[in-house]
C-alpha cells in the first residue's frame, strides 16, 4: 500500500513539474538578453576609446561615411574564439568596399585580450578598442558576448547579430547594407556573460 502511495505522489510530483514548466516557458520563455535592440534605425551611440595596446583613440564619428562593424569581445569567450577568423577574413575582404571593423575588449584588462589577440591573429585593417567601465557596452544594450553591431554610412544601426557570426552571414549583412537594405537583427547561437558576473 505504501508503495503504491510514493509511486502516486511521484507521478503527481513528476506532473505538477511539468506544468509549472509549460507555464513558465509561455510565460517567461523569452530569454531578455535576446529582445530586438532598441538601437535598431537609430544613430549609433558615439564613443572616443582608447586602443587596445594604449596608442591613441578611435572615434566612432571619425568613420561615418563607412559601413561600421562594432564587435565586442573578450578572451574567455569560446564564441569569440570560433568567429575570430571569420571576422579577421571579412574585415580584410570588405576594406576596400568602404566596410571598417572595430573589435572592442568585453569587460577584462587590456593586456589579457592582447595576448589572446596575439595568440590567435589580428588584420591589420581591424581597430582594436578597449572601454574603460564598460561604458560603451552599457550604450550598445551588450548583455553577453559575442555581439555585433552594423552601422550604415549615415551612422545609423541598421544591423546586430548576436552570437557567434560567420563569414558567410558577415558578408550577406554587409551586401544588404551596401545596397541599402536594413537586415535588423539576427541571433546565430549563444553568448556569454562576463565570468563572475
Amino acid at each position: 500500500m505504501s508503495g503504491r502511495l510514493l509511486r502516486w505522489a511521484g507521478i503527481g510530483v513528476a506532473v505538477a513539474t511539468m506544468v509549472f514548466a509549460v507555464v513558465l516557458a509561455s510565460r517567461f520563455g523569452k530569454n531578455p538578453s535576446l529582445i530586438d535592440s532598441p538601437l535598431i534605425g537609430k544613430p549609433a551611440p558615439e564613443f572616443e576609446l582608447p586602443a587596445l595596446d594604449g596608442n591613441g583613440v578611435t572615434r566612432l564619428s571619425d568613420l561615418k561615411g563607412n559601413v561600421v562593424l562594432v564587435n565586442f569581445f573578450a578572451s574567455w569567450c569560446l564564441q569569440c574564439r570560433l568567429e575570430h577568423d571569420d571576422l579577421v577574413a571579412t574585415a580584410d575582404a570588405f576594406y576596400d568596399k568602404g566596410v571598417r571593423m572595430v573589435l572592442i575588449s568585453y569587460q577584462e584588462k587590456p593586456e589579457d585580450s592582447l595576448a589572446w589577440l596575439d595568440e590567435v591573429g589580428t588584420s591589420p585593417v581591424q581597430i582594436y578598442l578597449q572601454d574603460p567601465g564598460s561604458r560603451t557596452a552599457i550604450a550598445y544594450g551588450v548583455f553577453g558576448i559575442p555581439e555585433t553591431f552594423f552601422i550604415n554610412q549615415e551612422g545609423i544601426v541598421v544591423g546586430k547579430i548576436i552570437g557567434e557570426s560567420d563569414a558567410f552571414v558577415l558578408g550577406a549583412t554587409i551586401d544588404a547594407i551596401l545596397r541599402g537594405e536594413t537586415p535588423g537583427q539576427q541571433i546565430t547561437g549563444d553568448t556569454q556573460r562576463a565570468p563572475g558576473s
